[in-house]
């Protein structure tokens, strides 16, 4: 359930990861003195917590992370994370709310609460989050999508669009499959088929066509079945151009 997860800085990771490598048959080419001898890495609670994120040992993480020193807002939003992963949401909440009093302008915490009240169907408190966060952190593209999904849960189709136009021009990745920043948060089949529908009219609009073919598919699958819009939308003219979208309709006939 990839929801807006912010993990912390990956360069941290990396350099935890690269500290703790040691290289495979490696000889020493001449005598060391005691001053030149590899030294001992200390790897911080937080440096471990991370690592077991990466790792999915979320109970390990937040062990870890509980070793770390209690007033920092940033270790008890990953806390909250680890129990977002395990999906014990009250215990994630808590966090969350805890990392808010200890820094209350805190764009991730407030963006990670939404997430919360989300996946509670609570869609309006979700964007009150959502909104709050890009107030302090307008030019994050992954909560302008995560704010776009809960205004189509909410059937603030128009809104939604208008939030996934935002998260696009910030981020021409944000709707691939492997973009980390991707919300998960799964609508109902009918109300995700329509949201497909709108990134593809959006990818199309803005010329990336394979894009806007792959979530046309998707749209298609999940049950959109309004083929009138679908030849006849404007944002959907370069698409019925090319031989992909051809292909794609023929397969439609043949189910």
């Amino acid at each position: 359930m990839q929801r807006n997860f912010n993990l912390g800085p990956r360069s941290m990771l990396a350099a935890a990861l690269i500290a703790c490598a040691t290289p495979a048959g490696q000889q020493a080419q001449s005598q060391t003195s005691p001053s030149d001898q590899p030294r001992h890495v200390i790897v911080s609670p937080e440096m471990r917590g991370d690592l077991a994120m990466a790792r999915q040992q979320y109970i390990d993480a937040i062990a870890a992370y509980r070793e770390a020193p209690a007033n920092n807002a940033e270790i008890w939003n990953k806390i909250g994370l680890a129990y977002h992963h395990l999906f014990a949401m009250n215990e994630a909440r808590r966090d969350y709310q805890h990392a808010l009093r200890l820094r209350p302008q805190f764009p991730e915490a407030l963006n990670n609460l939404g997430a919360i009240y989300y996946a509670h169907r609570s869609y309006r408190k979700a964007e009150k989050y959502y909104l709050k966060a890009l107030a302090l952190d307008p030019k994050q593209p992954s909560i302008y999508s995560n704010l776009g999904t809960a205004y189509f849960a909410d059937r603030k189709v128009d809104k939604g669009m208008q939030a996934y136009r935002t998260a696009f021009a910030l981020d021409p990745n944000i709707f691939s499959d492997n973009s980390p920043q991707l919300v998960a948060e799964t609508l109902p089949a009918r109300d995700r088929a329509n949201q497909d529908f709108c990134i593809a009219k959006l990818l199309a609009q803005s010329g990336h066509i394979p894009q806007a073919i792959d979530y046309l598919r998707k749209a298609l699958d999940e049950g959109f079945d309004d083929r009138r819009e679908i030849m006849q939308d404007r944002t959907l003219a370069s698409l019925r151009t090319t031989p992909e979208f051809s292909q794609l309709m023929a397969e439609e006939k043949l189910r």
